[in-house]
């Protein structure tokens, strides 16, 4: 083979040039389509369709994909509809099933893109923490959502609750101490968010990208910089490799500190992406 085919040779994904380019875009809008009825219960789901597009530009057909915090499978629906092969994990039992009932029917609609449909993807209830013993084989990608810290319990999130609660739904991830989102003091939160984040490492092949959407956060009149905390502290073991901003612009404004202090509504995440890297590669 030259050299110069060689150099064409798109060895990350299967889109077009075209498409490839497309993506390059550092920032893009994206309004998350109502959610179904089955997943309302999860308080922070994010949208599939968003998914999708991260994994079909970061991975192949048939390659795996692995969320850690994959609450009701948004990251595993995504793979199984772009052909991949998924698996997540999820500390809340109720979320799991949930997961698992969606990916069940979700691999019998697209059964033709997989040889073997039942072994697509997979549903672990388990820790992250322990994501280096409950996943074998090598990743080819990781697409994860972190909690926003415990911003679910803070003040100013009443409203949103008992629109919740009278629903019956769920106003946070779980009552389990071992759920991050339950973390009160944030250098604590993002110790343990870190940690996790090294074992998933761990089980990433070599050149493998990872992407985590995450947003800064407020809380008692202050900002706490989650995202570019997480960039750098991340960016110790695996390289930050460049960021996209998901912009949201059909949210309602609200009069944050109106008259007396810049308070700004935000409406947008980082999506952040790594690669392992490999001098040996």
């Amino acid at each position: 083979m030259s050299n110069s085919r060689r150099r064409r040779e798109n060895r990350l994904n299967a889109l077009s040039p075209r498409d490839w380019l497309k993506f390059q875009k550092s920032w893009f809008v994206h309004n998350p389509p109502p959610r179904e009825k089955g997943v309302l219960t999860h308080p922070a789901k994010f949208p599939e369709s968003l998914c999708q597009e991260f994994i079909e530009f970061f991975t192949k057909p048939g390659q795996l994909v692995l969320d850690p915090m994959a609450g009701t499978g948004s990251a595993l629906i995504a793979a199984v509809r772009a052909g991949r092969r998924g698996v997540g994990i999820d500390l809340v039992p109720k979320y799991v099933e949930i997961a698992r009932e969606r990916l069940q029917a979700e691999t019998e609609t697209h059964r033709n893109l997989f040889e073997d449909p039942h072994g697509a993807v997979r549903m672990i209830c388990g820790d992250a923490r322990q994501t280096h013993k409950l996943v074998t084989e090598p990743v080819d990608y990781v697409l994860t959502s972190p909690p926003y810290w415990d911003m679910l319990r803070r003040r100013g999130f009443e409203t949103q609750r008992r629109r919740r609660a009278d629903q019956a739904l769920d106003v946070w991830y779980s009552e389990d101490p071992n759920d991050v989102g339950n973390v009160e003091e944030y250098e604590t939160f993002l110790e343990e968010l870190v940690a996790i984040y090294r074992v998933v490492a761990e089980v990433m092949r070599p050149q493998a990208y990872a992407t985590i959407i995450v947003k800064n956060v407020k809380k008692g009149g202050r900002m706490f910089p989650l995202a570019w905390d997480l960039g750098r502290r991340v960016g110790e073991f695996l390289r930050l490799r460049d960021e996209k901003i998901w912009c949201q612009d059909n949210q309602r404004l609200a009069p944050y500190g109106m008259g007396y202090a810049w308070v700004s509504n935000t409406m947008h995440h980082y999506c952040l992406n790594f690669r392992k890297e490999c001098s040996a590669c």
